[in-house]
């Protein structure tokens, strides 16, 4: 496994909702990865973006490829806002406390991404979240927890967390569901996952916070 490209983004006007958006990323020579993300990249809408548990957003080239030929034309990195492209992965082998080692860089996967309408206007299409939600190819977000440089071809050693396996996959398809079920929810609640998800699960069942 290897980075193929490691990703920022300035700050610049989207059409599908009013200000501004940091989606359209660029691959850059070197990066520096910090525990709040990438030295440069630009986070508009922090609610939903950034912070410690969604540090970085990896995304594959396994599903850039999927998504390439599903759209018929080419993709380049960055181009689903993603951080970095990682190649030999795929979203399918991605679980919830998997830890991602890049030279002195680990990152731990905390979430499933979560596309919005800026997803749809980056692909020209209003079925794009629709399109999203149905290829089940999220790619991951992922807390910092030790920081340091990243450059393209960099090697990537995946380390499955050796807890409870909640894959990435499975994760969306429960949000996508409503997370209806509750031993789902107690599983989530035994993994290093986001800590707004651990906070959902214990809010619907019932535990003390």
């Amino acid at each position: 496994m290897k980075v193929l490209a490691a990703c920022i983004a300035q700050a610049r006007p989207i059409a599908a909702k009013s200000g501004m958006t940091g989606h359209f990323k660029a691959a850059q020579p070197a990066v520096t990865v910090g525990h709040m993300g990438l030295d440069g990249d630009t986070i508009v809408d922090r609610a939903n973006h950034g912070g410690p548990d969604q540090a970085v957003y990896i995304f594959t080239q396994t599903d850039r490829l999927w998504w390439a030929d599903h759209l018929g034309r080419d993709l380049p990195a960055g181009f689903f806002g993603e951080n970095l492209l990682i190649d030999g992965l795929a979203s399918a082998d991605l679980a919830l406390g998997d830890l991602l080692v890049i030279g002195d860089v680990t990152l731990q996967v905390t979430a499933p991404r979560i596309p919005c309408i800026t997803f749809a206007a980056r692909i020209g299409d209003p079925q794009g979240v629709k399109m999203f939600h149905k290829a089940a190819r999220p790619g991951a977000y992922a807390r910092v927890l030790h920081g340091g440089d990243v450059t393209p071809l960099d090697v990537v050693k995946h380390i499955e967390y050796d807890g409870e396996r909640i894959g990435i996959v499975e994760n969306f398809a429960q949000y996508l569901a409503g997370f209806p079920d509750h031993t789902f929810l107690e599983a989530l609640l035994r993994v290093p996952a986001h800590h707004k998800a651990l906070a959902m699960a214990a809010q619907r069942l019932g535990h003390p916070p």
